[in-house]
């Protein structure tokens, strides 16, 4: 079935061809038209199944069709939980709606950056606005943009912004928008407190689940090496040398250990870098650009800092911690494999770690095949860990000079 035959406009349509596609992927086949009937929707489909396109095409085909306010007020608002996501999403928009006329006017804001230059861009009205919850309720409580004109919500990610603890921020911004709207949700998994969050939010939703319930990508090659925990590091260096991987996403449990991580990898002559909340925006820009552009050979993140990595042709994705939430697992692999492409998932796992591993393969509903690599073989018993770098003394209360009494103050 081509997009020709989903009722998408001609300029919609020469930028879907300028972009390279011809048919629509099973996500995109079923939420078009749905969402160009007005439908509220609930869907569920893995990373990099071309979800983004199937809410961003229809909306900016139902809001092409219409007459719009010379002032442009906010008639699209789009949530999601990260800056790279948000980005992603704002690049799509600006691509598909490339041969629109008149041109369709988007925005995306985010944290981590100056609000003042955001509001100024806002000034002059915006169509479509992507926006992180936390940065979009500071716009508002600043009345930089007002949202009681939207007509169209979309929580893109949304499991992720409920795992972030986003849900009272989307529920304050939820409270400036007009009661009568489309509203669409999408999730790569579907978890109890997302059927929460569509109660009362979304009315006969069309509910779409293109990949069975948690799911891993199904054109994954999954791997796990058993090793201890202290040789994780040599393990992985030794698969990217060996292998000669050059584009290789790893990820870490704490922002702590990708720096730690990073830093070895360095030591060693491959070039890394990494990604993680505590990285301002300009240095998650650059080493994302370097990652995609070969010039940083890995590129190291944590779970929240990667969603909206969108990479063509990731080859591999190495999980150097389990994640502690097993559905992480899902949303981690699903960086590879994307688009009909074939990928490899890899997990270093140590002792400490295999009720972890079962609890992903009750997950997925499958066994992950295990292997063990000569020289980084995992012992019957799990070797101590080096002890920590001493941190020096602490400063005893004792040694501190003692603040002299208040003086009572005389009657």
């Amino acid at each position: 079935m081509p997009f020709t035959t989903l009722g998408l406009s001609d300029p919609l349509l020469r930028a879907i061809a300028d972009a390279g596609y011809n048919t629509p992927s099973p996500i995109q086949a079923q939420a078009i038209p749905a969402v160009l009937n007005g439908h509220d929707v609930l869907a569920a489909a893995q990373t990099g199944t071309g979800k983004t396109a199937g809410f961003t095409l229809p909306i900016l085909h139902r809001l092409s069709q219409k007459s719009y306010d010379k002032n442009r007020p906010v008639r699209c608002l789009i949530l999601t939980p990260t800056r790279e996501l948000a980005a992603q999403i704002g690049e799509s928009v600006s691509k598909y709606g490339a041969h629109l006329h008149p041109r369709l006017k988007s925005e995306v804001v985010f944290g981590g950056v100056k609000i003042n230059p955001q509001m100024m861009r806002l000034r002059g009205g915006v169509d479509i606005l992507v926006a992180t919850p936390g940065r979009l309720l500071d716009l508002v409580s600043q009345n930089a943009v007002k949202l009681d004109t939207v007509e169209t919500l979309i929580l893109d990610e949304a499991d992720r912004m409920l795992d972030m603890g986003f849900i009272r921020d989307i529920r304050k911004i939820i409270a400036f928008l007009p009661r009568k709207r489309q509203n669409l949700l999408f999730s790569a998994t579907f978890s109890e407190d997302i059927r929460k969050l569509t109660t009362g939010l979304l009315v006969n939703p069309i509910k779409i689940e293109v990949a069975p319930r948690n799911t891993a990508a199904e054109l994954v090659d999954q791997l796990a090496y058993l090793t201890n925990k202290v040789s994780k590091t040599a393990l992985l260096c030794h698969l990217i040398k060996t292998n000669n991987w050059q584009q290789v996403l790893v990820f870490t449990t704490t922002k702590h250990g990708a720096n730690r991580l990073t830093e070895k990898l360095n030591a060693t002559d491959i070039k890394a870098a990494a990604i993680h909340g505590n990285k301002s925006q300009g240095a998650r820009t650059s080493a994302l650009a370097g990652f995609k552009s070969n010039e940083i050979r890995v590129l190291v993140a944590t779970d929240v800092a990667a969603r909206g990595i969108d990479i063509a042709l990731l080859p591999h994705v190495i999980n150097f911690e389990l994640p502690k939430v097993p559905e992480d697992y899902v949303h981690r692999i699903g960086r590879t494999g994307r688009a009909g492409e074939e990928g490899q998932a890899i997990s270093l796992v140590s002792h400490d770690e295999y009720n972890a591993l079962r609890q992903v393969e009750k997950l997925i509903g499958k066994t992950i095949k295990r292997e063990q690599i000569v020289g980084f073989e995992a012992s019957e018993i799990a070797p101590p860990m080096p002890p920590e770098p001493p941190r020096g003394p602490r400063p005893s209360r004792s040694s501190q000079p003692r603040r002299p009494a208040p003086q009572r103050a005389r009657s």
